[in-house]
């Protein structure tokens, strides 16, 4: 099955024109790229001959490649599993423009088209790449920074231990077992019927307000540090018995922690300006898709006037 799904897909970018898209296509700019870090100088064996047909070198990269425009699905199968499928497709995809180039047909119109669109769009990804990496800038990150910071404050969170039961009068009950001295975590073991927390002697763990249903939320964090609970909280799950082991602010995240995630929003704003400002300086005329005229826009009409009262 899997290598029955695998050749498909191999069949199909054949069908494409593989042979042609391994030499010169390229895949169009992304939406929010990401900035480029400048790769270090490879070394001699960093891209191997895995193939030659008729002389001419199939290189490890080439493998890489076809292997990145396979289905998601495929991609995720060990490389050794799929090696031997795409090695027989890149030979083939070689053959093929061989005894293309060999019928003269990288001269055709056809061929230069799409030899055309696929550089645009190898120069369309350089230049926004360029663009990302000269204004993301140090003080660009820190700016961002502070941002999120701001938009971000640190949340408080409290570690909690919980026993969950059906009725009310069974909660009540357990309170009055932990006031006399009873063991929390045996009771939740034994009593409660959250499986997961029970196990852990009732744990939840830290979390935030939002992170739990409100009734049990407003009072986990009204309570203080090694507080019981002295009613049950109702909510949709039944009746709890809450514990507060520890309550902390939440440290908030690192410039390292979110850079990724910075660097993406700036790309994105960087990509919009790098265009908006392309569209400002350009001349662009847009038609109809049989290539007339658009239609006028009509001026919008002013409202009518309301009418001055009539003087005696």
């Amino acid at each position: 099955m899997v290598n029955r799904v695998f050749r498909a897909a191999l069949l199909s970018m054949a069908a494409c024109g593989v042979a042609l898209a391994a030499h010169a296509q390229t895949p169009a700019p992304a939406a929010t790229p990401a900035p480029a870090a400048q790769a270090a100088p490879a070394p001699a064996d960093a891209d191997p001959v895995v193939a030659r047909v008729n002389g001419e070198a199939v290189h490890r990269s080439d493998v890489q490649r076809m292997v990145a425009q396979l289905p998601p699905q495929v991609q995720q199968m060990p490389l050794e599993m799929i090696y031997p499928a795409v090695i027989e497709q890149l030979v083939n995809s070689k053959l093929v423009a061989e005894a293309g180039y060999k019928a003269n047909l990288a001269g055709t119109p056809e061929v230069k088209d799409e030899i055309k669109r696929a550089e645009e769009r190898a120069v369309q990804r350089a230049y926004i790449q360029k663009e990302v990496q000269s204004r993301i800038t140090p003080a660009k990150l820190d700016e961002a920074y502070k941002d999120f910071l701001k938009q971000n404050p640190p949340q408080e969170e409290v570690k909690a231990s919980h026993i969950l039961v059906e009725k009310e009068d069974e909660a009540k009950a357990i309170i009055a077992q932990l006031n006399k001295g009873g063991d929390f975590a045996k009771l939740a073991k034994e009593k409660s019927k959250d499986p997961v927390a029970a196990e852990q002697g009732g744990d939840l763990g830290y979390f935030t307000k939002d992170t739990m249903v409100e009734p049990f939320a407003d009072a986990a964090f009204a309570m203080k540090k090694g507080e019981i609970s002295k009613e049950p909280v109702k909510t949709q799950f039944g009746w709890h018995v809450i514990k507060v082991e520890d309550k902390r602010t939440m440290p908030q995240p690192t410039l390292d922690e979110v850079k990724p995630q910075l660097e993406q929003q700036l790309s994105k704003d960087i990509v919009n300006n790098v265009v908006e400002d392309l569209r400002k300086a350009a001349k662009v005329e847009t038609f109809q898709l049989d290539g007339s005229p658009m239609p006028k826009e009509e001026p919008a009409k002013d409202a009518p006037k309301a009418e001055e009262p009539k003087k005696n």
